[in-house]
This record gives C-alpha cells, structure tokens and sequence, in this order.
C-alpha cells in the first residue's frame, strides 16, 4: 500500500512526544489526524495546570495544546469522552487495589485498556477512519521473519524506555502500530520540537498520575482509616493515618524514632495494620504474578530463563519463569530484589525484547 494512501491516528496529549510523534509521521507521508482521550469527570480550572497529569482539572488545558499542534501542522484533532471507562477500569481498580493493601501502577491498567483499546473501538464508532494508530511511547516494534510475528522492543534510550507500561497490548493490535520516538532519544526530541517551532517544544513533561501526586482526593474519605504500625513480633511502634498513604519499602513518612531506619514491610488491609522493620526484611527472590499476557512470544509451557522488572526504575535482573496456571506464573530471581510489591506489575524480557507481563499477587 502507498504510504501516502494510509491514515494513521496519533494519541495527542498536549505533550512534546506526542506532538512530534505526529510531525514525524506527517513528514514520511502518512495521513495524519490527531485524537485525545477525554478522562477527567471533575471541577475543570482552565490553563492551571503546569504540566499535564494523567488525570486532573487541568484537561482542557492539554486538550487545547493538543488541538493547537494539529491546528499548526494543519490535520484534523478529535476528542474521544472516556470518562466512564476511566473511572470504572482505572480509577475504581487503582482505589480497590489500594484499599486492600496492594499499590497499583494505573498506566499499566490505562494503556492496554483505554488509550489503545476503548479510545480506538469509539473513535471508529464515531465514524473517525483511519488505518493504523501511533503514539508517543518510547518502544520499537519489528518484524520477525522467523517466528512471524511482530515484537514489542525496549526503546534505544534506556532512561526513557516505556515498554514496562505497554506489556499488556494484545499481540493482534501490534501490527497496526507505530511508535517513531522509539529510536531516539529525548533531547533529540526536544531539539526537533524546537527547531521545528512546535507550540508545545518547552512545555514540561506529565509527573504524576493526579495533579500535585494528591491521590487521596479519589478515595472516599470514609474509607481511610488510621490505624497501627507494628514491628514483627506484632509489638506497636506508632500510628499510621490510613493504608492508602504507604507502599512497601517505604521509609518516609512513618514518624517513628528508632534505633535503626524502618521500612513497610508489610500492609495488612483486612486488620488495617502496617508493619514496618529493617531494610534487610525487604528482600525476597521469588514472586506470583497473575492476569499474564504474553506479547512477543507464545504462553510459556516450561521453565524459561528471563530478565524481569518489578517496577518501571527497576533495573531488569536475571529471573527464572516458571508457568502455574493458563493465568499465572512463578518468578524467581537469582539475587534477591529489594521491595517486590504486590500490586505492581512485573513485566519480562529477552534482551530488548519484551515477553510480557502480569501484576504481582504476592511476594514469597
């Protein structure tokens, strides 16, 4: 097929990634148009926000950035409202998980699930056509002749690979993506934002999930409840003001004087209980991960040797994979690793190659 005959849809969201994403597919040739999730459900304060959050009343600020860099490359912009969908598989999943004492990564749950899935499937109902669709991560994908798939790979950047984010794509929607940053690096991105004067060249890149990184505004207030803090013989050490406000291996924040720095080492919803200790109490060297999806390569049937992140800074270790169930796997690590929390994702990998992923239930 000609590439000038093929439409592709860029994921705008206000942000320098994505902007250029779409100036570079313009400039191979594509068709290019331009398309937003709209997410935020509450009091909107235009032209506030600093940055762009993921969720936040700062929206329509993004919105507006993201219609002026179409307006300046001269392509059309849409809006997709996802509010609902938001607010039923990612903000009511990030509170659960939260209020049973697990710490969920809400991009992990929001990429495969709404910017790559509900977004697509309602833009089309919408009558928006278009042939395939890109957005601003930082990954690679190829083609590999002998297996005959298509393989979702680390960016070149390092320091700014996404992949831990995007494992949980269906391997049927690789085909149909395209990812251009991921082959460079960001400051060539910000001086290719800024030698082709787009409006959005100095803006500040998107921190955190909620605006201020003040998740507890989500949570019914009700719900939080201060509790006890206990070492782990069960003997009281302080107070803590709800379960919402830790994560294991967390350090700051207990107000606890001791002899030796404490850490949560452990969260117990159901009794509302967090336990804290020395830092040596956070290393483990195996986990359970469930709800897998394996992107780039069939479902394991055997034990395979990988590296695997715990967390999007983790550095990749040496792990081996072993298969439970049609849904679930054990990873044991060859050195232990510090602060594995259930919760979080653990995404797997082959060199560059990313295998897949799951969200870890427990920590052994």
């Amino acid at each position: 097929m000609n590439i000038n005959n093929i439409t592709v849809a860029v994921g705008m969201s206000g942000g320098v990634d994505s902007s250029l994403a779409a100036v570079l597919l313009q400039r191979e040739g594509y068709k290019v148009i331009g398309i937003t999730m709209a997410i935020y459900s509450g009091n909107e304060s235009p032209g506030q926000a600093a940055g762009h959050a993921c969720y936040g009343p700062g929206e329509q600020d993004d919105i507006k950035k993201a219609e002026d860099v179409c307006a300046f490359l001269g392509i059309p912009h849409y809006v997709v409202d996802l509010k609902e969908e938001y607010r039923k598989c990612v903000l009511d999943y990030f509170t659960h998980e939260y209020l049973t004492g697990k710490t969920p990564n809400p991009c992990t749950r929001c990429n495969p699930v709404l910017k790559f899935g509900f977004m697509l499937d309602k833009a089309r109902q919408a009558g928006i056509a278009f042939d395939l669709f890109a957005t601003g991560h930082y990954v690679r994908i190829y083609y590999d002749e002998n297996s005959g798939r298509h393989i979702l790979k680390r960016a070149v950047d390092h320091k700014k690979d996404q992949s831990y984010f995007l494992y949980g794509l269906q391997k049927q929607l690789l085909p149909r993506l395209l990812f251009p940053l991921g082959r460079l690096t960001k400051q060539t991105v910000r001086r290719l934002a800024k030698d082709l004067e787009l409006p959005v060249s100095n803006r500040p890149e998107s921190q955190d999930f909620v605006e201020d990184g003040d998740y507890a505004e989500l949570f019914d207030r009700d719900l939080i409840q201060p509790g006890k803090i206990v070492d782990s013989d069960g003997k009281k050490l302080g107070s803590h003001r709800g379960i919402i406000y830790y994560t294991i291996g967390q350090r700051r924040g207990l107000g606890i004087a001791h002899s030796e720095p404490l850490y949560v080492i452990d969260i117990d919803a159901k009794n509302n209980i967090i336990t804290a200790g020395p830092k040596q109490k956070l290393y483990s060297d195996s986990l359970v991960a469930e709800h897998t999806n394996f992107l780039s390569i069939p479902r394991p049937r055997k034990p395979m040797q990988i590296k695997a992140k715990i967390r999007h800074n983790h550095v990749a270790a040496h792990a081996t994979l072993i298969p439970q169930s049609a849904n679930a796997v054990t990873v044991t690590f060859d050195k232990p690793q510090l602060s594995i929390t259930p919760g979080q994702a653990v995404v797997f990998y082959h060199d560059d190659i990313v295998l897949g992923g799951g969200t870890i239930t427990q920590r052994l």
